[in-house]
Order: C-alpha cells, then sequence, then structure tokens
C-alpha cells in the first residue's frame, strides 16, 4: 500500500512537471507574411543585402569648437535623412578602439552606392571621420529597427 501511495505521488508530480514543461515550451515561429517581407525588401530566406560602414577617426580631427558642434550637427541630420529615405537600416557609436567611432548598416545595392550615400556626411566631407565598407548579409527585419525606434525611445538625441 505504501508503494502504491508513493507511485502515486510519483506519478502526479512527474505529470505536473510535464505539463508545466509543455506549457513553458516556446511558441511556433509566427507565420510568414509576405506583404511585411516584400516591405522590407526580404529574399526567400528572409535576409537582405547591406553594406556595413565603419566610421573611423579621419585626418582631420577638429577640436571642440562651434564649428565642430555644427559639423556634427549636419552629421546627425544626414543620419535621419537617410534613415527617412529607407537608406540608413541601423547607426550606432563604437568604443573608439583602433580609432573605430561608429557603424551605418545601409540597404543598398553594393559598396559603390554605400560610398555615394556616406560621402554626403558632414564628418565624411570635412575629414573628421573616414569609413569602411564591407558588403553584409543579414536579416531583413533589421529594416524596422528605425520605427521600432521611436517606440522605445523616451527621449530624442
Amino acid at each position: 500500500m505504501k508503494h502504491h501511495i508513493v507511485a502515486g505521488i510519483a506519478s502526479l508530480f512527474l505529470a505536473t512537471v510535464l505539463h508545466a514543461a509543455d506549457s513553458a515550451a516556446p511558441s511556433p515561429p509566427s507565420v510568414y507574411d509576405p506583404a511585411l517581407a516584400a516591405k522590407v525588401g526580404a529574399d526567400d530566406y528572409g535576409m537582405h543585402k547591406y553594406v556595413l560602414v565603419i566610421l573611423k577617426t579621419g585626418p582631420k580631427p577638429m577640436a571642440d569648437t562651434p564649428e565642430r558642434k555644427e559639423m556634427f550637427k549636419g552629421h546627425f541630420a544626414n543620419m535621419q535623412r537617410l534613415a527617412k529615405e529607407g537608406v540608413l537600416a541601423y547607426a550606432g557609436p563604437l568604443d573608439g578602439v583602433e580609432g573605430r567611432r561608429g557603424i551605418f548598416i545601409l540597404a543598398v545595392d553594393g559598396i559603390e552606392a554605400a560610398k555615394q550615400q556616406v560621402a554626403t556626411d558632414p564628418v565624411i566631407i570635412s575629414g573628421e571621420m573616414v569609413a569602411e565598407y564591407h558588403a553584409h548579409y543579414g536579416s531583413a527585419a533589421l529594416m524596422l529597427v528605425n520605427d521600432l525606434h521611436s517606440q522605445v525611445a523616451k527621449k530624442q538625441m
């Protein structure tokens, strides 16, 4: 009788654990959305071609002056323009190690197209920074970052 009680308790425990494991199992991935895939320019694998641009300290770094502040104001305005045009998928600062100061991920057809876009940036025009270019193949969902960012940022930069 004692063994039946222990076996019953063990069975209840096992059933509870198995049920909890089923409940905690990750939900299946969402269903393919062809309209969203088209919006972000996804290929059949949900991927997109990009160019990764690494911005590095250039040959003419400027001292902290009003002109430098204006140059960076123009840099941020240029990034906003490229993002609104659907060209700039992502941008952000780096730690400065080995002169690497920031990155752009551009949704363009190739490195030459990326160079044309980056050439419009005041930090490049002034020589404050230079750009290094790398072809990149990544998730097309990256194209949604700019829209989503405004939903999580309390303050604008």
